[in-house]
């Protein structure tokens, strides 16, 4: 019988791959009594840091991806009246960030096959209010970093890599993350490194990081480590309107082992999609591109498009009867513009973005996940198969 990684047969869509060294120490953390920030963010840090080629001096530790979109964008100095660029082909809080750092977010088109934001669009998009660039490394898929790098040197621009999807990525020899004056990076439950909730922020400048680790915890200039350490009590100061985007030792514990495993996770990963790509070669749908030459491809999403003209089927109608065969599926993502708020506020239309839309209407996630057996995978193939074979 196989081994399912959800209740009752159903294959949980991201579930994320938990063993035995993550339970014991997050064990150890509720043991040793520091829950919150303390000194196993601080490992974690460091080895997120070796793990990207960087000193720690140049990682900080947050909440969320948000959390780190956010603090990025305010230690770049972003703010009322400045414009973002970034792709309506990502998820909700990408955009959000910029917004809540009182700037105004412009979108530009994706590239069709890659679904990564076209540079070319990008070139379009800027004007004098223009102040830096947001790609997305969508589905772990690295950007055109050469082009848009030109663009920010061309036009003197901030670029902040969202890195979501994007732990494992390269591009030209290069990690994602670590070409731009930000990257940020999540640990969702869901993603390749999973803490539950998390987000770490890389940085070319050391005093950026020094600058967001004080607004991730309320603008202290102290964390409640040094405050109640065993060196004795440390009094801080407020110097900023923080937040609270730190990340707890419980998340850290949780992400020191799942990074450590993250080099297997990916090839696991890599197996998987690539077996997909074969099985589904022969099915009037349309597979994701294969990985551009001199890049690595972090394979944290594979996406059909399910075209109802060309499939005979909605993709919809694909989503629920995979559902009905106990395949959980995602949808990554509708295009920005389809979203009632910023259509209201920005008077975005989907037809705007044309490669967006498109892809939106049609773009159905596959489990995707290290904790899945040979049988899990041979269940979603023969579930995607039986639902479009001979419908083209």
């Amino acid at each position: 019988m196989a081994k399912h990684t959800g209740l009752e047969g159903f294959l949980v869509f991201g579930a994320p791959d938990i063993q035995q060294p993550e339970i014991d120490e997050v064990t150890d953390t509720m043991a040793s009594g520091w829950l919150g920030t303390g000194p196993k963010v601080a490992r974690f840090e460091r080895d997120f840091a070796a793990y990207k080629g960087l000193s720690a001096d140049h990682v900080a530790a947050v909440n969320s991806c948000t959390a780190a979109l956010h603090v990025s964008m305010i230690a770049a100095g972003i703010g009322p009246g400045d414009e973002v660029i970034t792709t309506p082909m990502t998820f909700c809080a990408t955009v959000n960030a910029i917004i809540h750092a009182g700037a105004t977010p412009v979108l530009a088109d994706v590239d069709p096959l890659t679904m990564n934001i076209d540079p070319d669009a990008v070139a379009t998009s800027i004007t004098p209010r223009t102040r830096a660039i947001l790609p997305v490394h969508f589905a772990g898929r690295p950007c055109d970093m050469d082009a848009l790098m030109a663009l920010s040197d061309r036009h003197g621009l901030k670029v902040i890599e969202d890195a979501a999807h994007a732990i494992e990525t390269e591009y030209h020899g290069r990690k994602a993350g670590t070409f731009g004056d930000f990257g940020c990076f999540s640990f969702y439950v869901t993603k390749n490194v999973a803490t539950g909730e998390g987000g770490m922020v890389t940085a070319r400048d050391e005093a950026d990081i020094h600058r967001i680790k004080t607004l991730a915890l309320h603008g202290m200039t102290k964390d409640a480590w040094h405050r109640f350490g065993d060196k004795g009590f440390r009094h801080y100061q407020v110097v900023e309107a923080g937040f609270k985007y730190n990340m707890m030792d419980l998340q850290a514990a949780i992400g020191i082992h799942q990074l450590q495993r993250v080099e297997r996770g990916w090839q696991r990963r890599r197996e998987i999609w690539n077996r997909y790509q074969n099985a589904f070669a022969g099915l009037p749908v349309t597979r994701p591109a294969d990985p551009e030459p001199n890049t690595r491809h972090g394979f944290h999403l594979y996406t059909l498009l399910v075209d109802e003209a060309r499939c005979g089927v909605s993709r919809d109608h694909f989503l629920e009867a995979m559902t009905a065969r106990r395949i959980g599926v995602g949808v990554h993502y509708l295009s920005i513009a389809e979203h009632p708020y910023y259509r209201e506020h920005f008077g975005w239309r989907s037809c705007d973005y044309p490669a967006a839309e498109r892809i939106g209407c049609q773009t159905v996630s596959l489990p995707l996940s290290p904790k899945l057996t040979d049988s899990d995978v041979e269940q979603v193939i023969d579930a995607v198969q039986s639902t479009l074979e001979k419908r083209g």
